[in-house]
């Protein structure tokens, strides 16, 4: 008796857990380290400093590549999702593109800004609406 109780409680928690995980947001690893370099590229660029840029562009494009790789969550909405991360990944193409070119500053700036607003894009309008 005793071990069927403890198969019930485990089971009711997993169901719990379950439900409950299906209902929070997803969790995206690969987002998570794209934002990882787009946060300690993009910012700097704002206060003028071009040095995280110049130095990370080719480690963005590949976390950029990984994402786009990677399968996309449930809670977001599959065709636009896989359009905007294309669009990131020639974004940050162009912007690793422009890096290895010396490309001037303010070219610099407008590329990895458009590439910021793809990736909030993804973050914000490509998620499904909460039920």
């Amino acid at each position: 008796m005793n071990k069927k109780i403890k198969l019930l409680t485990v089971t009711l928690l997993a169901t719990v857990s379950m439900a409950f995980a299906q209902n929070s947001k997803s969790t995206w690893p690969e987002m998570k380290t794209f934002h990882s370099f787009m946060s300690s590229t993009f910012h700097p660029v704002e206060e003028g400093d071009f040095a995280p840029l110049k130095a990370k562009a080719d480690s963005l494009l590949i976390t950029a590549n990984l994402w786009q790789a990677s399968a996309i969550p449930g809670d977001f909405k599959p065709a636009e999702t896989k359009a905007a991360l294309a669009n990131l990944v020639n974004k940050c193409k162009a912007l690793q593109k422009a890096v290895a070119a010396k490309q001037p500053n303010d070219k610099l700036k407008t590329l990895i800004t458009e590439a910021h607003d793809i990736f909030h894009t993804i973050t914000g309008e490509c998620r499904k609406a909460d039920d």
